[in-house]
């Protein structure tokens, strides 16, 4: 535990944190605004116009009230596992950037204690976004459900195994930041690269797959869980009948995987390179 609290204070004190709240809190509000827009639109069908019947059968899907209200209480997603996923990343190389990786380590000989010490340190700052930023969805979410007529819908299961889904994701998104800060010490390097290939992942596979689907058929749609940002999107759907999309089980499988082989590698790595 001391090294756990230790590692913690080395990121909770510096200005790193709040740095990245301040980007965050504009970005959630832009999103929370977005959402609140979709929502509106997809509670009134009328609004919708002319769609094609695949189209009315995803509709029919996502403008179920209890994924409407899931999607709002999931809000900023997209900007927050990549916020996490920065900590996480820096947890590691800050001790590069600031040179006390030596000094850390000289004091805790073990390398696989420090490494996992970081880990848990990530995690906890991935719970504690999570948190605080589920309780500002929450609060924000059932202003507008109740708004549209739609009811808060803070009573039904799949809401709280959305939000609950929501959680593990900022977890283990942690836990891929660790895992990229090891493999590549640079600060800078690491948070640019982490960014591109967040964004740029997220993007090329999204445009590839819906490519590859119209021409070889949608079935092709069910590799979207391979991808990490895809899939922890997938884990707040708010159902699991959306028409194209594989179960929301299958991408907490996937996102549970990755994180494991990034954890073992990363210590792996952590215990046999040179420090200096």
């Amino acid at each position: 535990m001391n090294l756990v609290r230790s590692e913690f204070l080395k990121i909770s004190t510096t200005n790193t944190w709040w740095i990245f709240a301040l980007i965050y809190l504009p970005l959630w509000a832009l999103t929370l605004l977005v959402n609140y827009l979709q929502t509106s639109v997809l509670a009134d069908s009328s609004r919708l116009g002319e769609v094609s019947p695949a189209d009315a059968e995803v509709f029919d899907v996502i403008s179920e009230p209890p994924a409407l209200a899931a999607n709002l209480y999931t809000n900023g997603q997209f900007f927050g596992l990549l916020i996490v996923m920065l900590l996480g990343t820096i947890v590691v190389t800050n001790e590069y950037f600031h040179q006390t990786a030596t000094t850390t380590f000289l004091t805790t000989p073990q390398r696989t204690a420090v490494i996992l010490a970081k880990l848990a340190a990530a995690m906890l700052l991935g719970a504690l976004f999570w948190l605080v930023t589920t309780g500002f969805n929450l609060i924000g979410g059932s202003l507008i459900m109740v708004s549209l007529d739609l009811g808060a819908q803070l009573g039904t299961g799949t809401v709280w195994e959305a939000v609950g889904l929501n959680g593990l994701a900022y977890l283990l998104w942690a836990i891929f930041g660790v895992g990229f800060g090891v493999l590549i010490r640079s600060q800078l390097g690491a948070t640019v690269s982490a960014i591109l290939l967040y964004l740029g992942g997220y993007l090329g596979a999204a445009i590839i797959l819906n490519i590859l689907a119209a021409r070889f058929g949608d079935w092709i749609s069910d590799l979207q869980v391979i991808v990490p940002s895809l899939a922890s999107q997938l884990l707040v759907a708010g159902t699991d009948d959306l028409p194209g999309s594989p179960p929301r089980w299958t991408g907490a499988v996937v996102l549970i995987g990755y994180a494991l082989v990034t954890g073992i590698v990363g210590t792996i790595i952590t215990r046999r390179r040179d420090i200096s």
